[in-house]
């Protein structure tokens, strides 16, 4: 269940939308917010507010990859698969972090901090390999320089005791 302050701060940028489907990813993002991920709560809760059937709530979840309906670790790390980074060495980005971390493409770590999952683009070819972690995006990787932010993301998560999706 979602604070009541939560709800009023939803229901007023649905109110603000021309249609309530035009504020789903928000409210959904949001929520995901609130919980870490979107448990079967958070798509129903959305889909009271936004007026749309929990199935339709469930089909924008499933749709964009950056909204997790199972839960993923505080620190989500996004590597760029699009042709771009696959070309300048994103498979052995992608290798490199699964190993460093022991787990596959789609795990969370036993600790917690980190899920690690392909993205299709991230909207950063010129700096190709890329990874993204919460809204940071780290371009021109090499397995060192990754291997140092993964280090200091975990640092930060240790120090912060929150799981931030």
């Amino acid at each position: 269940m979602i604070p009541d302050s939560l709800r009023s701060e939803l229901q007023a940028r649905i109110n603000q939308a021309v249609t309530p489907r035009e504020a789903a990813v928000d409210i959904l993002k949001s929520l995901q917010a609130h919980y870490g991920w979107l448990p079967d709560e958070a798509v129903e809760e959305a889909a009271v507010l936004l007026g749309l059937t929990p199935l339709q709530v469930d089909e924008l979840a499933t749709f964009y990859e950056m909204l997790y309906r199972r839960p993923v670790g505080s620190r989500v790390i996004h590597v760029c698969d699009s042709i771009s980074c696959w070309a300048m060495g994103g498979e052995s980005l992608m290798d490199h972090i699964a190993g460093h971390l022991g787990i596959k493409a789609g795990e969370t770590t036993a600790d917690g901090i980190f899920t690690l999952l392909p993205c299709c683009c991230l909207g950063n070819c010129g700096e190709a390999p890329t990874l993204m972690i919460g809204d940071t995006i780290h371009g021109r990787l090499t397995a060192e320089r990754a291997t140092e932010i993964l280090e200091r993301e975990r640092i930060d998560a240790a120090g912060t005791g929150s799981i931030q999706a």
